[in-house]
């Protein structure tokens, strides 16, 4: 039971696709079961992207995090997927939330698929391939779930 009496607990998931220049980042719906994208924020250090994340879990009420790891289509880690998970962990440690890693292979290709099909120029793409990808990493963070 919710603490307004009601039988829905509020549950909020933010992802966060994270790469060296850009921080894609998606949210659930209020009952937790749709991703939708937000705003890409546009690195600028460790402390100061933590304070723009943490802004976004208070204005959305987040209640959990999901950040993708990037891992090789082998399955082995990168340089990249080092840095990822020690993201992870400062932010898990900064927040005090429970933060998630979920394999994200695919994401990226599949978010420039879809834009692909709308015929964007890259001018238009930046920013929309990072937002794409998180909300694809919620979605498949969720159906995990289930």
């Amino acid at each position: 039971m919710a603490p307004d009496g009601s039988a829905h607990q509020h549950i909020r998931i933010l992802a966060l696709d994270v790469g060296t220049k850009r921080i894609g980042m998606a949210v659930t719906d209020p009952l937790g079961y749709t991703a939708q994208g937000i705003e890409t924020l546009a690195r600028v250090s460790r402390n100061k992207d933590l304070d723009y994340i943490k802004k976004v879990v208070e204005e959305f009420e987040v209640t959990e995090i999901v950040v993708g790891l990037p891992i090789r289509m082998s399955g082995e880690a990168s340089a990249q997927t080092t840095r990822v998970e020690k993201f992870a962990d400062f932010i898990r440690t900064s927040l005090k939330l429970p933060v998630h890693l979920f394999d994200e292979r695919l994401t990226s290709w599949e978010a420039h698929q879809l834009l692909d099909e709308q015929k964007l120029d890259r001018h238009q793409r930046k920013g929309k391939v990072d937002k794409i990808a998180a909300c694809l990493i919620l979605q498949g963070f969720l159906e995990s779930r289930k």
